[in-house]
């Protein structure tokens, strides 16, 4: 597995803690199990879904839907004339236990390609890296055994090392350890080339602005567009 490298900068010890305040900034507050405005003509018969679960990350916190990885993706999906729709069940402060209810709902309606992006806050508070193991392991298996023939993208994260390097290197780990027991696609580390870069996050020095999205969205597209091979070429 690729060692990813980045800056330790304060920026990801408080995303945690800022991620789960929901009383700051105009356009916190995220729906969940969004769908993403898809121009493209299509009938549901023929419409796959994309739905991506995680935190304040894939909610876009403080950005407008469409300026959101997730929305970015399915521009992209759009201008390549694929039916698939995206959905942005984001939710900011969604922790794996958190994430691990919530679940159930969000899984009522049929998807065919899954993104799990969560674990951060999980992280980032010191949380038992067994606990987050084993809650991870459970949203896959409910995907599993709700849709078999769903294809399941996992998110990787990192943390600095506030918490120390034992536990550090523990959470690292986590991620290509659980991809590879249960034989799903990784996205190494979803704020490659994005975390602690001033530039490309927003003045809370926390959450991606529009530049850093787009660049969020290319590090999952080198994972999503493998599903989607066949039907682009």
């Amino acid at each position: 597995m690729e060692k990813v490298v980045y800056k330790l900068l304060p920026f990801l010890f408080v995303l945690g803690v800022a991620a789960c305040n929901n009383t700051t900034g105009n356009r916190e507050k995220q729906e969940v199990a969004h769908p993403i405005e898809n121009n493209t003509p299509q009938t549901k018969s023929e419409e796959k879904m994309i739905l991506f679960f995680g935190n304040s990350l894939t909610a876009g916190y403080g950005l407008e839907p469409d300026k959101a990885f997730p929305g970015l993706l399915q521009q992209r999906i759009d201008s390549l004339g694929l039916k698939y729709k995206v959905i942005n069940a984001g939710l900011s402060g969604e922790t794996t236990a958190s994430g691990n209810t919530r679940i159930d709902w969000v899984l009522n309606q049929k998807v065919d390609i899954f993104v799990l992006e969560l674990g951060g806050n999980d992280g980032l508070r010191g949380i038992s890296t067994e606990e987050t193991r084993k809650n991870l392991q459970q949203m896959i298996d409910k995907i599993r055994s709700k849709y078999p023939d769903c294809q399941i993208i996992l998110a990787g994260m990192q943390i600095p090392p506030n918490m120390g390097p034992e536990y550090t290197a523990s959470f690292r780990t986590i991620f290509p350890e659980i991809a590879e027991k249960n034989q799903v696609a990784l996205i190494p580390f979803l704020l490659e080339s994005v975390g602690g870069e001033p530039h490309l996050n927003q003045p809370d020095g926390i959450h991606p602005n529009e530049k850093g999205h787009k660049i969020v969205a290319e590090n999952v597209w080198k994972v999503l567009k493998q599903f989607l091979t066949e039907e682009i070429s």
